[in-house]
């Protein structure tokens, strides 16, 4: 298994390779206000995917400290939670804490 994903590796970089070595002529990418781009046409691809990588990072951000800070009030609330007393226990079986919707921090959910 280990050799087959090393032969994954290498051929998934000779096709990339392959692709760099027949995308070297120079393109041009025009900005706003005449500005302009010249650089080799696979400098360019590289550079949206780099800048698509950011972007889409940047985009999930809010929502990764959201759950983030969500997590880490789960386990404060949890601990507050009332214990059972020593009589209670012994007449009955102790009972899992029911968690309610109500106890759980709103999180939005998107769609596509």
């Amino acid at each position: 298994m280990k050799y087959l994903l090393w032969l994954l590796k290498a051929a998934i970089f000779f096709t990339l390779f392959a692709f760099a070595l027949n995308n070297q002529h120079d393109a041009t990418v025009y900005f706003f206000f005449g500005t302009h781009w010249r650089a080799p046409l696979v400098l360019v691809v590289l550079a949206a995917f780099a800048g698509g990588l950011v972007v889409g990072a940047l985009g999930m951000l809010p929502g990764w400290w959201k759950h983030r800070t969500a997590a880490a009030q789960l386990p404060a609330t949890a601990s507050e939670a009332p214990t059972t007393t020593a009589p209670a226990a012994a007449t009955a079986p102790a009972a899992a804490p029911s968690i309610s919707a109500t106890d759980l921090p709103a999180v939005r959910q998107h769609g596509l």
